[in-house]
């Protein structure tokens, strides 16, 4: 795999540092992302997502939630309670585990529910209204005169 050297980027930016992050984790951890435990990401409205996590033999003890640095982290720690069991086939995986998700800007978790052996996290998007798009008057005047008058702005959703 080839290696990516973002270092003319941020020397030529400022601001963007973020997305060059975001650039070279991708291009890294590719290679080392496992595929335990599935998991499905579902769009369920226009600004809401949900991402459902497959954690058969976990309980909600187990499991660890957390959003740090544009990114949302679930962990899972089995507790030693199955010590001096004796398995025949053991085809449950119950190994620790650590899945990461690059969140947008502006999307925050809403909830997380544990339910018949599915994690369920709830997202949505929520723009600021100072970034949502407006729609601006332009001023008409009725007479050759130029008018300085102050253009009101209004928000278009």
């Amino acid at each position: 795999m080839r290696h990516f050297d973002f270092a003319p980027l941020y020397r030529a930016t400022v601001g963007f540092d973020q997305i060059a992050n975001m650039m070279d984790k991708a291009l890294s951890k590719d290679a080392e992302q496992s595929s335990y435990p599935p998991y499905n990401i579902e769009k369920t409205a226009d600004d809401a997502y949900r991402i459902s996590v497959a954690v058969a033999g976990f309980s909600a003890d187990d499991l660890n939630i957390e959003v740090k640095e544009y990114a949302l982290v679930i962990s899972a720690r089995k507790s030693d309670e199955e010590e001096g069991k004796t398995y025949l086939h053991r085809g449950i995986a119950t190994r620790a585990f650590e899945r990461r998700f690059q969140l947008a800007d502006h999307v925050h978790v809403k909830s997380a529910s544990h339910a018949n052996g599915m994690l369920h996290i709830d997202l949505a998007r929520e723009v600021p209204e100072a970034l949502k798009p407006r729609q601006i008057e332009i001023a008409r005047s009725e007479d050759a005169s130029v008018e300085t008058d102050v253009v009101e702005a209004k928000p278009v959703n």
